[in-house]
């Protein structure tokens, strides 16, 4: 039986089906918001799985037929996920994991995809109120449900589910997951927004939400399925009462050890001996351990914290780690930056390329190029582990994009500053927020590279011990044990001026805007301080760049000369590139980008663009290449692209019969312009460059061309003017001028 409830959200109707599309699933939902439709399904195991985690699985499915394309490529059908997708599938993730059962260990699977996609009405907020829905109608235990909304900034006024038209002229993108106890997740992008600004817009995106989260209630009450009571994994009580008991002040000292390594050394030392006393029967209860000593472990913490008033390391709730930063210690790169806060230490490696180098990316919403990118690593040795080494997860595509955001606020516009650049951080040591961390010395790198950045950048990361709206602490700069054991982790990045970036996961089932703004403080109070010690160690972008950076000219030309420049089949700008050793970009407006390393051959590459492009005034003088001869003369190429005809009766004051007499093809000649008609053909001369013989220079050809601006009246000094036409023409048989355009 097909279910379905309708609610205002942001002013228009949002549909919510069930029971029509892919019914096999444990539950599925259509959502319908404008034109943009997407399929949720959620399918669970029946049994649990053997894992030290919970299993779930949320994959947002890219299908370009929902917007009218046909993917590129060889095969023509969707292949791996773009960043975009697994970003899309890592928003639907984050509200759901917290609302389920940590020790539920059925495998769950969620699957966004997307039928139909309206540019009005985002995709990604359309499949996480589906997902919402379709695990809340589900048999899986499930805290929900919540809704999702952007929220924008046109203007000074908040507009709520922006179009994306309307997001290219907001200066804030932000998207909320709200249950009706609060907030779940949020990410947002800005440009450098104030606190008040941001808090407003939460507290806006959370009362948005709560008319869809009530309308999946009302949808479950009519087609939801029972709960399933699913088995919940938890620690053997023998392994739980050996750990509680004579272990117990162990795992208390080893928590204040503030040394990472020391500290991990002993949990680990400790966890093998409970393993030990527990005997031959509990030898494969690792995880058991683990548990159980998590559990007395975030008990200590919270403890700590709340109602001791101090942190396991000793410092003060809103205090930042150690902090040191430098900037230019690789000599080949073209910037570099390392920052280190604590035991968290991060590399970060810029690089300046060409035009061409700029991404292609290809997503539901749009087609682009890219000219800012930024990778993210996170190797095993930076946590002191061993494993293979595999392409990037879904965790570090995400920390990269968050980094991204954090930075294209206060990048040059194109116009300015049109290298592309590609960013990558190198994550050498973590022990909490290696991502904000990256944001700092990717500012480094920028202004070590040269790049001309309106303001630096600092991030950082707030956590929180929660127990209720009157008793929690926001932690300033949480490093892994307090994010492990905490309730959230609050990142924010942006620069003296206001907030570029958040980022918010969670344990708890929803936060009050109140925290967050206690959260967004502390935030800025941190980032304040960091960016002091950024500006310390490099105060301003360098003003040169790296002598091994590409050298970067633009010029402007007519539009009509792109094609002179480009040649036949690209022959022109080939050669262009293969001769000066440098890379050349031709915009449709005219602009022409020139890149290379050596800065005298860029400004070669550029010169002779501009003589390419540029008019020929008479009088000109020119040292060409003879590219041709004929019966009436020799054509000269004065520049790539460009030739004009020196009649045979310019080539010497005497009388001469054949061309080839005085030039062959490939010879080099000095010339003079002496005319240039109305389409840009130029007349040359060599014998103006001559000494004249005594008399007059007589003997040429009757009629022949004589002085500079000869049209055919009377002779200058023995000169005649243009040659006579035979037969209408010019000297040239058949043709109607005896000037030659070079072929395009």
């Amino acid at each position: 039986m097909i279910h379905e409830v309708t609610a205002q959200f942001a002013g228009r109707p949002i549909k919510i089906q069930t029971g029509r599309m892919a019914k096999q699933a444990d539950a599925s939902v259509v959502v319908t918001y404008g034109e943009t439709v997407v399929l949720v399904a959620v399918t669970v195991t029946d049994d649990p799985i053997t894992a030290n985690f919970l299993p779930l699985r949320v994959d947002f499915e890219e299908k370009m037929y929902s917007v009218g394309r046909i993917p590129g490529g060889f095969f023509k059908r969707e292949g791996k996920p773009s960043d975009d997708a697994v970003l899309v599938s890592r928003l639907i993730d984050r509200p759901i994991r917290p609302l389920l059962p940590s020790g539920l260990r059925n495998d769950v699977q969620v699957v966004a995809t997307p039928l139909s996609v309206d540019p009005a009405h985002a995709v990604d907020v359309v499949a996480m109120i589906g997902a919402s829905a379709a695990m809340h109608l589900s048999s899986i235990p499930f805290a929900g449900p919540f809704a999702a909304v952007r929220v924008g900034r046109i203007e000074g006024e908040f507009v709520v589910n922006p179009s994306y038209e309307q997001l290219a002229t907001s200066d804030m993108n932000l998207i909320i997951a709200a249950t009706s106890k609060g907030v779940m997740q949020m990410e947002l992008e800005a440009d450098q927004v104030l606190e008040d600004a941001a808090e407003a817009a939460i507290r806006l995106a959370e009362e948005s939400c709560q008319p869809v989260v009530q309308a999946i209630e009302e949808l479950r009450e009519k087609a939801g399925k029972p709960k399933r009571d699913m088995p919940l994994w938890a620690p053997k009580p023998e392994i739980v009462a050996l750990v509680e008991g004579p272990y117990k002040e162990r795992i208390h000292a080893a928590v204040e050890i503030v040394d990472k390594i020391e500290r991990y050394q002993a949990m680990r030392q400790l966890q093998a001996d409970v393993l030990a006393e527990a005997g031959e029967g509990f030898a494969g209860c690792t995880a058991d351990v683990d548990q159980a000593v998590e559990k007395v472990i975030k008990k200590r913490i919270i403890h700590i914290v709340l109602d001791e008033h101090r942190r396991v390391d000793g410092r003060a709730m809103d205090e930042v780690r150690p902090i040191e930063c430098d900037a230019g210690l690789l000599p080949r790169v073209h910037g570099s930056g390392l920052f280190q806060r604590g035991e968290t230490q991060v590399l970060t490696l810029a690089t300046l390329g060409a035009v061409r180098d700029q991404q292609l990316v290809r997503t539901l919403e749009d087609e682009e190029y890219r000219h800012f990118m930024h990778h993210y690593n996170f190797p095993p040795f930076c946590v002191g582990e061993v494993r293979a080494m595999r392409s990037p997860g879904r965790r570090e595509i995400g920390h990269g994009a968050l980094v991204a955001k954090s930075l294209k606020a206060v990048l040059p516009p194109d116009e300015e500053f049109p290298y592309t650049i590609r960013l990558v951080s190198e994550v050498l040591e973590s022990n909490g927020s290696s991502s904000m961390a990256s944001v700092c010395a990717s500012t480094l790198s920028l202004m070590d590279a040269g790049v001309p950045i309106k303001a630096p950048v600092a991030g950082i990361s707030v956590g929180l011990i929660y127990e209720s709206e009157d008793r929690f602490a926001c932690l300033t700069d949480i490093q892994g044990l307090e994010d492990f054991c905490g309730h959230m982790d609050f990142k924010v990045a942006g620069t003296r001026t206001g907030i570029n970036a958040i980022h918010l996961d969670m344990k708890v089932q929803g936060l009050p805007t109140s925290v967050l703004r206690c959260a967004l403080d502390q935030a800025r109070q941190a980032r304040l301080s960091i960016l002091d010690l950024i500006v310390e160690t490099l105060p301003y972008p360098r003003t040169e760049l790296s002598p091994h950076a590409p050298r970067m000219v633009a010029l402007s030309i007519d539009r009509e000369k792109i094609g002179l420049v480009i040649g036949p089949g690209g022959k022109n700008i080939r050669g262009l590139q293969d001769q000066f050793e440098v890379q050349i970009d031709v915009e449709d407006d005219g602009t022409v980008l020139i890149f290379g390393v050596d800065a005298a051959l860029v400004e070669g590459a550029r010169k002779q663009i501009s003589d390419m492009t540029r008019g020929v005034e008479i009088g000109e003088v020119f040292e060409g290449r003879v590219t041709s001869t004929t019966g009436f003369g020799a054509f000269v190429e004065l520049m790539p692209g460009r030739e004009g005809l020196v009649h045979i009766s310019h080539l010497a004051w005497e009388h001469i019969d054949k061309t080839e007499d005085v030039c062959k093809i490939g010879d080099m000649m000095q010339v003079k312009v002496i005319d240039v008609d109305d389409e840009g053909k130029i007349r040359l001369s060599r014998k103006e460059l001559l000494p004249r013989p005594p008399g007059g220079g007589g003997g040429e050809r009757s009629g022949g061309g004589g002085g500079d601006r000869g049209r055919g009246g009377p002779s200058r000094g023995g000169g005649g003017g243009r040659p006579p036409r035979a037969g209408g023409g010019d000297g040239e048989p058949g043709s109607g001028s005896y000037f030659r355009e070079k072929k395009r």
